[in-house]
């Protein structure tokens, strides 16, 4: 299973980087339609974030600021317990900022304390918006391929732990997205940034009436407070 995931991902990681090269004489991305007219409307709702909580993001935004002031890849690790919702959401929605905003050389991850699945109610959220999520792997924890537009490499989701060998393990920022792994890492080893930026978890509302307004609502939130970072990057 583990050696059978490495291949998996080895063949995304090359096809991510022939994509960086096959496309040198064309370098403009797109964003997908969908996804597109979803991110014009995130940063009309920046006003709806707290001056504190704004005051938490923008030191996301001051470390990616030195990270290039100082010439470095700006490795973001997004954490929570299980790795299946938030931190998901929270890699996705970095990553595409840093596309729509072309702010460069910005690499999301995330993990968990302990390792589960992704879970299909974030899925879907994701998918709302315009991104084109696919799982080739039938397993208890398989592999989602984000296609997020042309000529951009796509996201690779799955659950692990941080500490996973595909997460970088020096030089990066850790981001807490839940109180929970905020608690138990105040730690994090490797990590050169650390901040505690705890999300509600939707999966309170699982099975519930409230169950696919309370994901779309979480997705919404992460998303535009990932683009509010991402927007006070001066290019």
């Amino acid at each position: 299973m583990k050696n059978y995931k490495k291949i998996i991902l080895k063949s995304i990681f090359l096809l991510g980087f022939i994509l960086l090269f096959s496309f040198k004489t064309e370098p403009k991305t797109k964003l997908n339609t969908k996804l597109m007219a979803y991110c014009k409307s995130l940063p009309l709702e920046f006003n709806l974030i707290s001056n504190e909580r704004k005051s938490d993001l923008m030191e996301i935004a001051d470390y990616i600021s030195q990270q290039q002031k100082e010439k470095k890849a700006i490795n973001l690790v997004f954490v929570c317990t299980s790795n299946s919702r938030r931190s998901h959401m929270a890699q996705v929605w970095a990553q595409i900022a840093s596309v729509y905003y072309n702010i460069k050389k910005v690499n999301t991850f995330s993990g968990g304390t302990e390792q589960t699945k992704v879970n299909k109610n974030a899925i879907l959220a994701l998918e709302k918006t315009g991104i084109k999520l696919k799982s080739h792997q039938q397993s208890e924890n398989p592999i989602w391929i984000g296609v997020i537009g042309d000529k951009i490499a796509p996201i690779v989701l799955f659950s692990k732990k941080y500490t996973d060998s595909t997460n970088p393990s020096q030089n990066f920022g850790a981001i807490m997205v839940c109180s929970e792994a905020d608690a138990s890492c105040p730690v994090v080893n490797g990590a050169d940034f650390r901040l505690g930026l705890p999300y509600e978890d939707p999966k309170a509302f699982d099975n519930t009436s409230q169950q696919n307004e309370k994901y779309d609502e979480r997705c919404r939130q992460i998303a535009t407070e990932m683009f509010y970072v991402l927007s006070q990057i001066k290019k």
